[in-house]
């Protein structure tokens, strides 16, 4: 919770029955004084209005930041695992494992102020397992978070003693008139969903409350596991059905799966769960992380997929990526370094290798030259390329390499000019060490220079320059860099600083633009820019797990889930998007009329 100087009215905020005034006032206190205790309970009967009051306290803590509720999370099926991924995207670190969030927040310095609706709803999966049963969940998450002395939590428990109500705020509701409702068996559920023409179940037109519950009906349904195996083989079911009993079912070894449903759902999971996620867009990333598993799975997918603004085209899964650049001069030509140094070019529309490429690590490539004084092993961490034979290369060390042929003395003397005015620099002072290398041009290529100082400095590397564009634009170390000449003759630079800026500076201006492009307090983890039919697009990839698409000429911003962290990005002309890291390489058709439809 944020306190300020101003006590928040309650009179100003939405009303309340009468007979919830109390509890009401009583809640408001808790959260606005700050001083109580750090847990408060919300008890009472189904139907006596616990959820209700939590969404009213809600309500009124918006558009005043005197009193934040940083996260809420409705735990209803939720297992430690979905929860964790939930609360992680709602605190701003993306789906994180239950460790790691708790690493996270223990390590955040802001007072935090939480809401959990229906923890007594908590569980999922077969009834056997710990997964299933809402002790599980405050046992492993929920009370090392309450451990935190700058975590504060108001949380439903119904009638159940989960949580100890000692030394706690207890705000209690006590019994309702209404019923208990989810009693339906799974065959009840299922005959409420329609059918197609074909009679099979169309799940796009199924009842909230069906798709919520049916899964794990299933479970309980006395006929050795049919009732499962159906909605698991079902791709209907799995893009539109309940995702946290999904992911619960399949973590049960003991239920076979079609295909390798289990690897491919475990690897879509985090983001399947957010609750922003549509069917199309659950459709979209079941695809994505079906490509180059299931085949069977894939093909059933790919028509829903390409419904929505974005899809998989092709991945390879085993292929390790460290950096990532479009060729200049190589029709659909993708340069890719692995983490030890091996660099190969692939084809942007099928990924399919085309061959390899001078490398300055030992036996990466035949005829690859080590530059005279320089390290026999490099491992590129981005890189720009002059052409399908030479390069320049950022090395984990931070030193600037250039990347030649023995039998390319042009390449060699360009290259290794960039490189030296760069290293002389950082002789000179700190704040020209390189800590970023972008590239970018369809017309002429060039290399983008960032160093600790936040200066940014443009090369061509099409022509000879005996020194290059430079511009202060951050005031902390760049992270990334790209940049792209448009259509009327501009060059734009795209620039991320440590601080969570995104910059914009056309290389021809003396001054970057007056603000940011985005803000955040995430860093960037990779930039790739291209001028596309629709005008230039810019792809940020954040360390939160989001990558944004920017439409430049118009400002709207499309958000795109990513299945992992992003390492490397490149972005053609034609809309598609490059992704890779260090555990594969996958490619993204946009549909790129969808980014100025906003």
């Amino acid at each position: 919770m944020t306190v300020g100087t101003v006590t928040p009215d309650i009179a100003s905020w939405p009303p309340l029955d009468d007979d919830k005034q109390a509890p009401g006032r009583q809640l408001f206190d808790w959260v606005a004084g700050g001083d109580g205790p750090r847990l408060c309970l919300l008890r009472g009967a189904e139907g006596s209005g616990k959820s209700g009051l939590l969404a009213w306290l809600l309500a009124g803590t918006v558009g005043r930041p005197e009193l934040t509720v940083h996260a809420t999370v409705p735990s209803e099926g939720l297992t430690t695992e979905s929860f964790a991924w939930e609360l992680g995207r709602q605190l701003g670190y993306g789906p994180l494992s239950p460790g790691r969030l708790l690493d996270q927040v223990g390590a955040d310095e802001r007072p935090l102020l939480i809401l959990v609706p229906d923890l007594h709803r908590a569980g999922a999966g077969p009834a056997d397992l710990p997964s299933a049963a809402p002790e599980t969940l405050v046992a492993e998450l929920l009370e090392p978070l309450l451990a935190l002395p700058h975590l504060r939590a108001a949380v439903e428990v119904g009638t159940s003693g989960l949580l100890a109500a000692d030394g706690v705020e207890v705000v209690d509701l006590g019994e309702a008139d209404g019923q208990g409702t989810g009693q339906a068996s799974y065959a009840e559920l299922v005959a409420a969903v329609p059918r197609t023409a074909d009679g099979r179940p169309d799940w796009s037109q199924a009842p909230d409350m069906v798709l919520r519950r049916v899964l794990d009906k299933a479970l309980c349904a006395n006929d050795q596991g049919a009732a499962v195996r159906g909605l698991l083989a079902d791709p209907g079911f799995l893009v539109h059905g309940s995702a946290t009993a999904l992911t619960a079912a399949l973590t049960d070894e003991r239920i076979p799966v079609p295909g390798r449903l289990r690897e491919v759902w475990r690897r879509a999971a985090p983001e399947l769960t957010a609750y922003h996620t549509d069917s199309a867009e659950r459709a979209a990333l079941l695809h994505a992380a079906a490509v180059d598993t299931d085949p069977d799975l894939t093909e059933y997918l790919r028509p829903l997929a390409h419904r929505h603004w974005w899809s998989a085209v092709w991945a390879r899964r085993a292929l390790h990526v460290s950096a990532l650049a479009l060729v200049p001069g190589v029709e659909r030509g993708l340069l890719a370094s692995d983490p030890t140094g091996r660099l190969r070019t692939y084809d942007v529309g099928s990924g399919a290798e085309l061959g390899g490429t001078a490398s300055p690590s030992v036996g990466a490539s035949d005829g690859a030259a080590a530059p005279s004084g320089r390290p026999t092993f490099v491992q590129p961490r981005s890189v720009a390329p002059r052409d399908a034979r030479s390069a320049l290369v950022l090395d984990r060390s931070d030193a600037l390499l250039p990347l030649v042929t023995e039998d390319d003395p042009t390449a060699a003397f360009a290259l290794e000019r960039i490189a030296e005015h760069h290293g002389a620099a950082a002789l000179a002072g700190e704040e020209s060490l390189v800590t970023a290398l972008g590239s970018g041009g369809t017309r002429s290529p060039y290399a983008v220079v960032g160093d600790r100082g936040g200066t940014v400095h443009v090369w061509s590397l099409g022509e000879y320059q005996d020194a290059p564009r430079s511009c202060h634009v951050h005031e902390q170390p760049v992270t990334a860099v790209t940049c792209v000449d448009t259509a009327d003759g501009l060059t734009l630079t795209f620039s991320a600083g440590a601080d969570g800026s995104v910059r914009l500076w056309e290389t021809a201006s003396a001054e970057p633009m007056p603000v940011p492009v985005q803000q955040r307090r995430y860093l960037v983890t990779a930039l790739a820019a291209a001028d596309t039919p629709v005008g230039p697009v810019l792809a940020v990839a954040w360390s939160d797990g989001e990558l944004h698409l920017w439409h430049v000429l118009s400002g709207e911003v499309r958000v795109l889930p990513l299945l992992r962290p992003c390492d490397a990005l490149s972005l053609t002309p034609e809309g598609l998007l490059l992704v890779g890291d260090p555990e594969g390489l996958y490619a993204v058709r946009l549909r790129l009329d969808a980014l100025r439809e906003l």
